[in-house]
């Protein structure tokens, strides 16, 4: 055999035993199955964040009142006033939870506020009293978070008027405003003049 080919043949035999080395140290060195780690998910915003996107999916609140430890927080879009008491450390012995509303949805901005037992003017009113054209409630009554029979404590709203407030705030989210009050229908102009000092949103 000429040498040229023999030289060639040993070429080509050197480079595949390298080739094999190499594959057999990559096998050894990087194990099956091994896998980049994902990277960290980022930390939720920082209170008085601008990034509207960070800041849609959030909402802060200021918990006040009968809570272990009121103070403004953090919470997913979509939670409830029972998730923000909760956050708050929950109820006090002295929280009087059957005048705060815990089912209703939380918005941005808000302000929740777990009365006292018999701190809040709607636990004092006699039943009835809502149907009257008394002076109302001796306390704001919160649209956000009220309860039917707190409702029914303010002039002129009855039982029916009192649900039809409860269903517009289930369909529309907690109120933002008391100018809101009119587009609930039966509340004109007039009555929401006359609401206008007696409720919060």
């Amino acid at each position: 055999m000429p040498e040229f080919l023999l030289q060639r043949r040993r070429a080509l035999l050197t480079a595949a035993v390298a080739l094999a080395l190499l594959l057999l140290a990559v096998r050894y060195i990087l194990p099956a199955g091994t896998t980049t780690p994902a990277a960290p998910l980022p930390p939720p915003p920082a209170l008085g964040a601008s990034a509207t996107g960070a800041s849609a999916a959030w909402v802060v609140v200021d918990v006040v009142g009968a809570v272990r430890q009121p103070g403004l927080y953090r919470l997913p879009q979509g939670s409830r006033i029972a998730d923000a008491v909760a956050q708050a450390g929950g109820p006090t012995g002295k929280a009087e939870l059957a005048q705060v509303n815990l089912a209703a949805p939380l918005a941005d901005g808000e302000q929740v506020v777990v009365p006292k037992r018999g701190a809040a003017g709607a636990a004092a009113a006699p039943a009835g009293a809502g149907s009257s054209a008394g002076a109302g409630p001796a306390a704001p009554v919160q649209l956000s978070t009220a309860t039917l029979e707190q409702l029914e404590t303010l002039p002129g709203i009855g039982p029916v008027m009192a649900q039809k407030i409860l269903d517009y705030r289930t369909k529309h989210g907690a109120f933002s405003s008391v100018d809101e009050l009119d587009a609930v229908s039966g509340i004109g102009p007039k009555r929401l003049d006359q609401l206008r000092d007696m409720v919060v949103p």
